[in-house]
């Protein structure tokens, strides 16, 4: 039981660092998926709506109770 199965000195690892400029597009897709959803679970089904029928009003309804927004 004197041998391990985990290597006792390991090569450090080097981290890469990440540009600005190919972290933008990555960092506005996400940003432009937050306002989406903010407005989906915010405002969807009440003075506009994109979806027509009661079952996308009450999937979000429950979100904005999960989420703690001001339903009613």
């Amino acid at each position: 039981m004197a041998d391990s199965a985990v290597p006792t000195t390991a090569a450090p690892l080097a981290v890469t660092p990440i540009s600005l400029s190919a972290l933008a597009p990555w960092a506005l897709f996400v940003g432009v998926l937050m306002l989406v959803l903010l407005y989906l679970v915010g405002a969807e089904q009440g003075a506009t709506a994109i979806f027509e029928g009661d079952t996308v009003h009450e999937w979000m309804h429950d979100g904005r109770h999960l989420l703690g927004f001001p339903c009613h």
